[in-house]
């Protein structure tokens, strides 16, 4: 054991020796500036010891010289006397910032601090290796930096450019660098707009990016420190407190910047002020610019000036309208594209040719040549200035409305004698109910001054009825203009296309409106409007006066339409297989028109039943059955403008009830529209109500067994006989169909089979193996054969006939009343001896069988298999043979 004690002593030396402790400070040398801070860090690493290291730290004025001990983070009396006034006022402080990491910091550097500083670690290590002290020189300069600012303008316009001029110097005795920043401040916040330096480098707020890449904030450096910042086309947003900051840096071993000194000097306020407060617009006559009216007479020649002042009008781009009346009839862009307004239909299509062109700058002239009647009004002139803001960094140019002025206005007026003419408005054809023409006529009489090639336009309003609280606005029917151009109004466009509603002139004074077929809502009153028109100077006509007439009010008696039908029996039936005829006669009573009428055909059985349409025919005289096996015996025709006839052959006793004609009145303005209810009624009711005097019927059923054995047939006979005037037997048939249900007297019951008049055999889907047919005995007699019965076929059978008899007045086919039988009662009996024996039987003769055959098969194995053939000879000796023990 004490053999290996020495190395484990030397191996704990050679990892003692593998530490190697690493002081460091900051790369100097250090160059800072006299009244500002500094920090010098000091760390040390691969030390041993406690993990919490302490730092002396000392100086020398040289690097031989003696050492003046600074500060201590183990011994708070280690300052030197001369110091320790400021490490108690703090000015001299160290701060631990991690276990092995601390500042040394200087509050305000003095020249006499300037020298060498060194950070000395006790050793704490169990073996002494590295280093445990580490220095940097500080050499102090004294503060030369300036900032001298030029103030810039107090109120700056929209649109203009601003130059901050700040000139920032510094003593060039120590390798030290420059940057100066512009910041603006709004409110209490405040934002750089742009750095140069310390390299030459260039850095933007984040608000001024895009601005600086558009080219509308660009520096502009100057000689001898002087520094020029332009900021283009200013808007409200760019009015703060404009500031000016200059930056002396160091560049340290390492590659590092360093700020060592910075100073901030206040500009100036600048207050933009906005386009809209210094921009004004006059409008004025180029001949005479004091007036604000004109009197032209048509065919003079129209000239206006619009004048545009701003403070910076040289930084604006202007839009230039002029407006008549509120309309503008002529614009040109910021491009300088001119854009007329006075091409287009209607009113401003009327005026002269206009023009418009920039005399010089903030001067625009409006010209009309010809004017007429229609280029009289209010003249103004709109500007509307924009501001450019750069846009090379998208590649076009961006614009921004900053106002928008408009002129007071200048009157001018076209002097020229209208015409004078009074109106008549009459109605030449009056209607005194609903769909009657209407006529109405407006004529035009005492015209005074109309101008040779003048003409007459009218226009035609209408205003419906007062109702309840409510007053009807007046709405255009339609207008002629001085070239006969129809044009309709909203409302009435669709009735004027289809010719209900015509406009026409019948004189060149004579004016006529027609109603074709006027409804209840055309009532009312109606006006007509005249106006003059003359030739203008392009040739074209032009409005110049109208008058309108007195109101004329057209109303009829609007009682609501009605009908009175009557329904007269033309035609009786006294007995099955006759021939029905009612015909329905129609009186409309405050109808008029086109109208047509829908027929139906009604059955009621009672009067108090429900009502069924059996026959219909439209306003188009379409005919529609209900029941299409009736089709060939029913028809109903229009034999009058209003009256119809209903015939009805071969009634049966289906076919008495009451019928009664419903009628509906329809009413379409054009053949081609769709039909209208206007009006409905029912006439009075015809009876069919007659005898059976024709053949009577009855039926019963029987069975030739009331029980039968499975598999056995089964036959169930449908009689049926006739009574009263039998027909003969080609002219009589049945239809014939068997019921049947499981329970006695149960009310499911299921269909089995049927046989229709014609002969035709029909059988439902059984749930069994048992089959069924139908055999027709004579003309009255129907068997049913139930084949194989089952036991599913136990139940009660009962059939229902109808019979079918030819008429021998109509010689129709005639269907009587159906009639239906009695009820049998088959029984399928389950015989116990008759299923069992045979297969008792069948068992008794297998066993018997078997047994035989067992007995016999026994002897042959006996007497052919188990025989002993050796003989064995018995002992003579009397005593008993050993082996038979």
């Amino acid at each position: 054991m004490f053999t290996r004690l020495p190395t484990l002593l030397c191996g704990l030396l050679l990892v003692g020796g593998s530490w190697a402790r690493v002081v460091m400070v900051a790369p100097g040398p250090l160059i800072r500036v006299e009244g500002q801070p500094v920090s010098i860090r000091c760390n040390v690493t691969e030390y041993g010891g406690p993990r919490e290291q302490d730092f002396d730290w000392e100086m020398s004025r040289d690097a031989t010289g003696p050492k003046i001990k600074i500060i201590s983070t183990f011994d708070s009396s280690f300052s030197d006397p001369s110091l320790s006034k400021r490490v108690a006022s703090g000015d001299i402080s160290v701060v631990r910032l991690q276990d092995n990491e601390a500042d040394l910091k200087i509050a305000e550097l003095k020249p006499q601090d300037a020298g060498f500083y060194f950070c000395r670690t006790p050793s704490t290590d169990s073996v002494i290796s590295g280093n445990y002290v580490a220095q940097v020189q500080l050499t102090v300069i004294p503060n030369t930096l300036k900032v001298s600012p030029e103030t810039p303008p107090q109120v700056v316009p929209e649109g203009s450019d601003l130059t901050l001029s700040c000139n920032v110097t510094r003593e060039f005795t120590y390798p030290t660098y420059l940057s100066v920043t512009w910041s603006i401040k709004k409110g209490g916040a405040s934002e750089d707009i742009l750095t140069f330096g310390p390299q030459g480098e260039v850095v933007t707020g984040s608000q001024f990016t895009r601005r600086y890449a558009d080219g509308d904030v660009r520096l502009v450096p100057g000689r001898n420190g002087a520094f020029d910042l332009v900021i283009s086309r200013l808007t409200t947003s760019d009015q703060g407190t404009y500031a000016c900051s200059g930056t002396e840096w160091t560049h340290e071993r390492g590659g590092g910047w360093t700020k060592i000194v910075e100073s901030q000097k206040e500009m100036g306020a600048v207050t933009v002020t906005p386009t809209e407060r210094s921009l004004n617009v006059k409008a004025s006559s180029y001949s005479s610019p004091s007036s604000t009216s004109l009197l032209l007479t048509p065919g003079d020649s129209l000239a206006l000036l619009c004048s545009v002042f701003a403070d910076n009008l040289p930084a604006l781009t202007l839009e230039v309208s002029w407006l008549a009346d509120g309309n503008e009839i002529i614009t040109m862009d910021r491009s300088g594209v001119v854009i007329s307004n006075t091409s287009s239909n209607g009113a401003l299509g009327k005026r002269g040719e206009v023009t418009l062109e920039r005399t010089e700058v903030g001067e625009y002239r409006l010209g009309v040549r010809a004017v007429s009647g229609e280029d009289g009004g209010a003249y103004t002139c709109r500007t509307r200035a924009f501001i450019e803001k750069g846009g090379r960094s998208a590649g076009i140019g961006r614009w921004q409305l900053t106002a928008v002025k408009t002129s007071t206005p200048l009157t001018v007026k076209v002097s020229e004698r209208k015409p004078n003419f009074t109106l008549s408005l009459g109605a030449t054809q009056k209607p005194s109910r609903m769909f009657e023409p209407m006529e109405l006529s407006c004529g035009v009489t005492d015209i005074v001054s109309l101008p040779p090639g003048g003409r007459l336009g009218v226009r035609w309003e209408h205003t419906g009825l007062p109702s309840k609280g409510n007053q009807p606005s007046p709405q255009l029917i339609g207008s002629l203009d001085g070239n006969g151009n129809l044009l309709p109004g909203q409302v009435y466009t669709d009735k004027l296309k289809s010719g209900q509603i015509s406009l026409s002139r019948l004189q060149p004074n004579t004016f006529k409106l027609q109603f074709l077929r006027p409804q209840d809502s055309d009532m009312g009153q109606f006006v007509c409007t005249v106006s003059s028109w003359s030739v203008g100077s392009q040739g074209d006509l032009v409005k110049t006066s109208e008058y309108q007439s007195s109101p004329l009010t057209v109303q009829w008696d609007d009682k609501p339409p009605a009908l009175n039908i009557e329904a007269r029996q033309v035609r009786r039936a006294l007995g099955g297989g006759d021939t029905f005829e009612m015909s329905c006669a129609v009186t409309p009573v405050n109808l008029g028109g086109w109208l047509g009428f829908k027929v139906d055909v009604n059955l009621q059985e009672g009067l108090q039943s429900n009502a069924r349409t059996v026959m219909s025919l439209s306003s188009d005289n379409v005919v529609q059955h209900t029941d299409p096996s009736r089709r060939d015996s029913m028809v109903l025709t229009k034999t009058g403008p209003a009256e119809f006839r209903f015939c009805l052959a071969g009634v049966q006793l289906s076919d008495r009830g009451y019928y009664s004609c419903n009628i509906t009145a329809d009413s379409k303005q054009q053949p081609e529209q769709e039909w209208t209810p206007v009006a409905f009624s029912e006439s009075n009711k015809i009876q069919i109500d007659f005898q059976v005097n024709g053949p009577s019927f009855s039926v019963a059923i029987g069975s030739d067994a009331s029980s039968v054995y499975p598999w056995e047939t089964a036959k169930i006979e449908c009689s049926l006989s006739v009574s009263g005037p039998s027909p003969k037997t080609d002219d009589l048939t049945y239809e014939v169909r068997w019921f049947f249900t499981r329970l006695r007297g149960g009310p499911t019951t299921s269909e089995v089979a049927s046989i229709d008049r014609f002969g035709i055999v029909r059988k439902t889907h059984r749930n069994s193996s048992s089959d069924v047919s139908i055999e027709r005995k004579n003309a009255h007699v129907y068997l049913l054969n139930l084949y194989g019965t089952q036991d599913s076929d136990s139940g009660e059978y009962y059939c229902e006939a109808t019979p079918w008899y030819l008429s021998t007045s109509t010689r129709a086919w005639t269907e009587a009343r159906a009639l239906t039988s009695g009820r049998v009662f088959l029984s399928v009996k389950f015989a116990v001896w008759d299923s069992l024996k045979f297969p008792l039987l069948y068992g008794a003769a297998a066993s018997l069988g078997v047994g035989l055959f067992s007995l016999l098969l026994g002897l042959v194995c006996a007497h052919c298999c188990c025989r002993n053939t050796a003989h064995t000879p018995r002992s003579r000796n009397k005593l008993i043979n050993f082996e038979m023990d």
